[in-house]
């Protein structure tokens, strides 16, 4: 009897991606108070990277708990410029603010997984993007919002790299899945080792 495979992620593209990859697998959020987490992280020193681990655990746990056997993938993402983590913009008004506060500067990206059976995490991978805003006028944020429609709200630092985000940016170092949410070659490593795809 195949692994069942869950994505523990509302997210479309995190599904989209692993479509693409051939994967199948159901969906089921996991109802974790992210804010409560990433302030009492941050509180402490934790970095953005160990943040984005530790939130995908809890999302990957919570499902795992109610699905014995089943490996459970669980994903965060964490924007850091310069000491400010940057969250998804609730409206027009915050993903304006973001674009604002990042254009002409560098961030990093942190994109964390884990895979969860019966509870208990059994992967985890930590991979981290580079991105370099160019200098964006009011005009162009403008547009670039209106354009977009509310897309933006979907992503962190309000821009989607697979889409009009591309136009956002003058410098990437890094792997393209990471800046999406999902460091997916990783993933597919390990889901070859536990024979839920083909060596």
């Amino acid at each position: 009897m195949a692994t069942a495979l869950i994505l523990a992620s509302g997210s479309l593209i995190r599904a989209q991606l692993l479509r693409g990859a051939g994967l199948d697998f159901s969906i089921e959020t996991a109802p974790v108070d992210e804010a409560e987490i990433r302030i009492a992280l941050q509180a402490e020193g934790a970095s953005a990277g160990d943040t984005a681990i530790v939130l995908a655990e809890a999302k990957a746990l919570r499902v795992s708990r109610k699905r014995p056997g089943a490996l459970v993938i669980g994903c965060d993402q964490m924007l850091d410029c310069n000491g400010v983590w940057f969250e998804k913009p609730g409206d027009r008004d915050h993903a304006r603010a973001h674009l604002q506060a990042l254009r002409g500067r560098d961030h990093t990206l942190s994109s964390g997984i884990v895979v969860a059976r019966d509870g208990q995490r059994i992967w985890h991978h930590l991979s981290t993007a580079r991105l370099s805003v160019r200098p964006l006028s009011e005009a162009f944020i403008e547009a670039y919002l209106d354009a977009a429609g509310e897309a933006v709200l979907n992503s962190v630092g309000a821009y989607q790299l697979e889409g009009l985000g591309a136009q956002l940016f003058s410098r990437i170092e890094g792997d393209y899945f990471t800046i999406l949410g999902l460091p997916l070659l990783p993933l597919l490593d390990f889901l070859r080792l536990q024979g839920v795809l083909k060596r």
